[in-house]
Protein backbone atom coordinates (compact mmCIF):
# COMPACT_ATOMS: atom_id res chain seq x y z
CA UNK A 1 0.00 0.00 0.00
CA UNK A 2 2.51 2.72 0.61
CA UNK A 3 4.17 4.75 -2.20
CA UNK A 4 7.55 4.61 -3.60
CA UNK A 5 9.76 7.25 -2.71
CA UNK A 6 9.43 9.48 -5.69
CA UNK A 7 5.70 9.01 -5.47
CA UNK A 8 5.96 9.42 -1.78
CA UNK A 9 7.36 12.95 -1.92
CA UNK A 10 5.19 14.16 -4.88
CA UNK A 11 2.32 13.17 -2.42
CA UNK A 12 3.50 14.90 0.62
CA UNK A 13 4.89 18.28 -1.17
CA UNK A 14 1.15 18.66 -2.27
CA UNK A 15 -0.31 18.57 1.13
CA UNK A 16 2.20 21.26 2.25
CA UNK A 17 2.06 23.33 0.06
CA UNK A 18 0.05 26.94 0.81
CA UNK A 19 -2.50 27.22 -2.12
CA UNK A 20 -3.84 23.97 -0.81
CA UNK A 21 -4.72 25.50 2.55
CA UNK A 22 -7.66 26.80 1.10
CA UNK A 23 -9.69 23.69 0.57
CA UNK A 24 -8.23 22.05 3.61
CA UNK A 25 -9.00 24.46 5.92
CA UNK A 26 -12.95 24.21 4.34
CA UNK A 27 -13.38 20.70 5.37
CA UNK A 28 -12.10 20.88 9.00
CA UNK A 29 -14.24 19.44 11.62
CA UNK A 30 -14.29 19.35 15.41
CA UNK A 31 -12.05 15.88 16.43
CA UNK A 32 -14.22 13.34 18.27
CA UNK A 33 -10.85 12.32 20.16
CA UNK A 34 -11.75 16.03 22.92
CA UNK A 35 -15.04 16.51 24.41
CA UNK A 36 -15.86 19.87 25.45
CA UNK A 37 -15.77 20.62 29.16
CA UNK A 38 -18.59 22.82 30.83
CA UNK A 39 -16.29 25.07 32.53
CA UNK A 40 -14.50 25.52 28.82
CA UNK A 41 -11.98 23.44 27.75
CA UNK A 42 -11.51 20.62 26.36
CA UNK A 43 -11.11 16.39 27.82
CA UNK A 44 -9.25 13.65 25.92
CA UNK A 45 -11.83 10.63 25.54
CA UNK A 46 -10.53 7.28 26.00
CA UNK A 47 -8.81 5.91 22.75
CA UNK A 48 -6.70 3.10 23.48
CA UNK A 49 -4.46 1.16 21.31
CA UNK A 50 -1.17 0.56 20.40
CA UNK A 51 1.41 2.21 17.89
CA UNK A 52 5.27 1.97 16.67
CA UNK A 53 6.37 5.37 17.03
CA UNK A 54 10.07 7.07 17.05
CA UNK A 55 10.65 8.02 20.84
CA UNK A 56 7.99 10.60 22.33
CA UNK A 57 10.21 14.59 22.68
CA UNK A 58 9.86 14.31 26.57
CA UNK A 59 12.31 11.25 26.06
CA UNK A 60 14.14 11.83 23.39
CA UNK A 61 17.34 13.23 24.26
CA UNK A 62 18.69 13.15 20.41
CA UNK A 63 16.23 15.63 19.13
CA UNK A 64 15.93 18.60 22.05
CA UNK A 65 16.76 20.99 19.26
CA UNK A 66 14.26 19.98 17.15
CA UNK A 67 11.24 19.47 19.68
CA UNK A 68 11.96 22.59 21.03
CA UNK A 69 11.88 24.72 17.74
CA UNK A 70 8.88 22.86 17.21
CA UNK A 71 7.04 23.27 20.58
CA UNK A 72 7.58 27.41 20.14
CA UNK A 73 6.18 26.79 16.97
CA UNK A 74 2.95 25.26 18.24
CA UNK A 75 3.27 27.56 21.12
CA UNK A 76 2.94 30.36 18.18
CA UNK A 77 0.45 28.53 16.11
CA UNK A 78 -2.23 28.48 19.51
CA UNK A 79 -1.60 31.93 20.27
CA UNK A 80 -2.53 32.77 16.59
CA UNK A 81 -5.10 30.65 15.67
CA UNK A 82 -9.13 31.26 17.09
CA UNK A 83 -9.68 30.22 20.94
CA UNK A 84 -10.47 26.83 22.04
CA UNK A 85 -10.25 26.27 17.87
CA UNK A 86 -7.00 23.87 18.28
CA UNK A 87 -6.42 21.63 21.27
CA UNK A 88 -2.78 21.48 21.80
CA UNK A 89 -1.26 17.92 22.18
CA UNK A 90 1.30 17.81 25.19
CA UNK A 91 4.53 18.97 24.30
CA UNK A 92 5.95 16.36 25.51
CA UNK A 93 4.02 13.59 23.43
CA UNK A 94 5.03 15.25 20.37
CA UNK A 95 6.06 12.27 17.88
CA UNK A 96 6.61 10.78 14.60
CA UNK A 97 4.31 7.81 14.17
CA UNK A 98 6.21 4.42 12.15
CA UNK A 99 3.42 2.18 12.03
CA UNK A 100 -0.33 2.88 13.19
CA UNK A 101 -1.01 -1.30 15.06
CA UNK A 102 -5.03 -1.25 16.51
CA UNK A 103 -7.10 1.17 18.13
CA UNK A 104 -10.28 2.23 20.23
CA UNK A 105 -13.15 -0.31 18.91
CA UNK A 106 -10.53 -2.80 16.98
CA UNK A 107 -8.69 -2.75 20.22
CA UNK A 108 -11.51 -3.34 22.66
CA UNK A 109 -12.82 -6.04 20.59
CA UNK A 110 -9.79 -7.83 20.50
CA UNK A 111 -8.95 -7.43 24.00
CA UNK A 112 -12.75 -9.19 25.11
CA UNK A 113 -12.32 -11.68 22.37
CA UNK A 114 -8.52 -12.76 21.67
CA UNK A 115 -7.24 -14.02 25.27
CA UNK A 116 -4.28 -12.48 26.21
CA UNK A 117 -4.05 -10.54 23.18
CA UNK A 118 -1.48 -7.44 24.53
CA UNK A 119 0.74 -9.99 25.37
CA UNK A 120 0.59 -11.60 22.09
CA UNK A 121 1.22 -8.25 20.66
CA UNK A 122 4.35 -7.21 22.41
CA UNK A 123 5.99 -10.37 21.60
CA UNK A 124 4.61 -10.28 17.87
CA UNK A 125 6.29 -6.38 17.76
CA UNK A 126 9.80 -8.17 19.74
CA UNK A 127 9.61 -10.76 16.97
CA UNK A 128 9.61 -8.69 14.23
CA UNK A 129 12.16 -6.26 15.89
CA UNK A 130 14.75 -8.83 16.75
CA UNK A 131 14.49 -9.93 12.90
CA UNK A 132 14.71 -6.47 11.40
CA UNK A 133 17.76 -5.75 13.91
CA UNK A 134 19.60 -8.56 12.10
CA UNK A 135 19.13 -6.51 8.85
CA UNK A 136 21.61 -3.98 7.40
CA UNK A 137 20.77 -0.85 8.85
CA UNK A 138 22.19 3.22 8.80
CA UNK A 139 22.37 4.68 11.68
CA UNK A 140 20.86 7.29 12.03
CA UNK A 141 18.20 8.07 9.43
CA UNK A 142 17.59 11.89 8.98
CA UNK A 143 14.55 13.33 8.36
CA UNK A 144 13.29 17.33 7.85
CA UNK A 145 9.53 19.20 8.33
CA UNK A 146 8.37 20.00 4.94
CA UNK A 147 5.75 22.16 6.34
CA UNK A 148 2.29 22.06 8.27
CA UNK A 149 -0.45 20.15 7.13
CA UNK A 150 -4.15 20.91 7.96
CA UNK A 151 -6.42 17.54 8.11
CA UNK A 152 -9.65 17.63 8.95
CA UNK A 153 -9.72 16.79 12.33
CA UNK A 154 -6.29 17.40 13.40
CA UNK A 155 -3.22 20.13 12.49
CA UNK A 156 0.44 19.10 12.55
CA UNK A 157 3.77 19.30 10.31
CA UNK A 158 4.80 17.06 7.62
CA UNK A 159 7.81 15.38 7.06
CA UNK A 160 10.08 14.39 4.37
CA UNK A 161 13.77 12.21 4.36
CA UNK A 162 16.91 13.20 3.73
CA UNK A 163 17.51 10.88 1.25
CA UNK A 164 15.90 7.79 -0.63
CA UNK A 165 17.46 5.24 1.97
CA UNK A 166 16.50 7.05 4.96
CA UNK A 167 12.58 6.50 3.28
CA UNK A 168 13.12 3.31 2.50
CA UNK A 169 14.16 1.76 5.61
CA UNK A 170 11.29 3.07 7.70
CA UNK A 171 9.05 1.58 4.44
CA UNK A 172 10.54 -1.61 5.10
CA UNK A 173 9.81 -1.95 8.85
CA UNK A 174 6.57 -1.36 7.65
CA UNK A 175 6.21 -4.12 5.29
CA UNK A 176 7.35 -6.08 8.41
CA UNK A 177 5.08 -4.83 10.50
CA UNK A 178 2.30 -5.28 8.41
CA UNK A 179 2.94 -8.41 6.80
CA UNK A 180 3.84 -10.32 9.75
CA UNK A 181 1.73 -13.59 10.08
CA UNK A 182 1.33 -12.99 14.13
CA UNK A 183 0.21 -9.85 13.52
CA UNK A 184 -2.54 -10.90 10.67
CA UNK A 185 -3.43 -13.57 12.98
CA UNK A 186 -4.49 -10.65 15.65
CA UNK A 187 -6.52 -9.09 13.34
CA UNK A 188 -4.24 -6.13 12.42
CA UNK A 189 -4.33 -4.86 8.85
CA UNK A 190 -2.48 -2.00 7.28
CA UNK A 191 -5.07 0.83 6.57
CA UNK A 192 -3.15 3.97 5.70
CA UNK A 193 -0.62 5.27 3.14
CA UNK A 194 2.49 6.08 5.14
CA UNK A 195 2.32 10.22 5.33
CA UNK A 196 4.60 11.22 8.48
CA UNK A 197 3.71 13.91 10.47
CA UNK A 198 3.87 15.63 13.53
CA UNK A 199 0.54 16.28 15.01
CA UNK A 200 0.68 19.60 17.20
CA UNK A 201 -3.28 19.96 17.59
CA UNK A 202 -6.53 18.90 16.92
CA UNK A 203 -9.72 20.48 16.35
CA UNK A 204 -11.60 21.79 19.27
CA UNK A 205 -14.82 24.05 18.57
CA UNK A 206 -14.91 24.81 15.05
CA UNK A 207 -17.75 27.01 14.77
CA UNK A 208 -20.00 28.54 11.95
CA UNK A 209 -18.45 31.86 11.82
CA UNK A 210 -14.86 30.47 12.22
CA UNK A 211 -13.17 33.34 10.10
CA UNK A 212 -11.86 30.53 7.16
CA UNK A 213 -9.76 33.11 5.23
CA UNK A 214 -8.28 34.29 7.78
CA UNK A 215 -7.06 31.31 9.12
CA UNK A 216 -5.50 30.05 5.82
CA UNK A 217 -3.42 33.74 5.76
CA UNK A 218 -2.42 32.79 9.64
CA UNK A 219 -1.14 28.69 8.53
CA UNK A 220 0.50 30.13 5.33
CA UNK A 221 2.33 32.56 7.21
CA UNK A 222 3.11 30.59 10.23
CA UNK A 223 4.51 28.08 7.07
CA UNK A 224 7.69 30.36 6.33
CA UNK A 225 8.51 30.25 10.19
CA UNK A 226 9.58 26.56 10.32
CA UNK A 227 12.93 24.99 11.75
CA UNK A 228 14.97 23.38 9.43
CA UNK A 229 16.31 21.37 12.42
CA UNK A 230 16.70 17.36 11.06
CA UNK A 231 14.62 14.90 13.04
CA UNK A 232 17.13 12.07 13.70
CA UNK A 233 15.37 8.91 13.80
CA UNK A 234 17.44 6.40 16.49
CA UNK A 235 15.06 3.90 17.40
CA UNK A 236 11.04 2.73 17.11
CA UNK A 237 9.23 2.02 20.08
CA UNK A 238 5.88 0.07 20.79
CA UNK A 239 3.90 2.44 22.70
CA UNK A 240 0.47 1.88 24.34
CA UNK A 241 -1.90 4.92 24.41
CA UNK A 242 -5.10 5.31 26.30
CA UNK A 243 -5.78 8.46 25.11
CA UNK A 244 -4.39 10.65 22.34
CA UNK A 245 -1.86 13.10 24.70
CA UNK A 246 0.05 10.42 26.49
CA UNK A 247 2.08 7.01 24.93
CA UNK A 248 4.30 4.70 27.63
CA UNK A 249 6.27 2.07 26.84
CA UNK A 250 7.24 -0.80 30.10
CA UNK A 251 10.81 -1.42 30.25
CA UNK A 252 10.75 -4.58 29.07
CA UNK A 253 8.95 -4.06 26.17
CA UNK A 254 11.26 -4.39 22.84
CA UNK A 255 13.47 -1.58 21.30
CA UNK A 256 14.27 -1.66 17.76
CA UNK A 257 17.60 0.68 17.31
CA UNK A 258 18.33 2.22 13.73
Amino acid sequence: MDDNYQTYLTRVAKLAMPENYKTQVQHIHSSPKFKPLPGGGRQAVAFPGYTVIAPPAQEDNQNIDFYQSLHSFQKQLIELAPKDLIVPVPPGSLHLTLADLIWESAYNYAQENVEKFDTKLINAISKIFEQYQQSKIASPIEWQILGITVMPRAIGVSLVPKNENAYNQILNLRRAIYQSPDLTALGMEQHYHFTPHITLGYFGEVTPSLERDHLIKTISELNQQLSDYPLKIYQAELRKFDDMTHYYREQDWSILTF
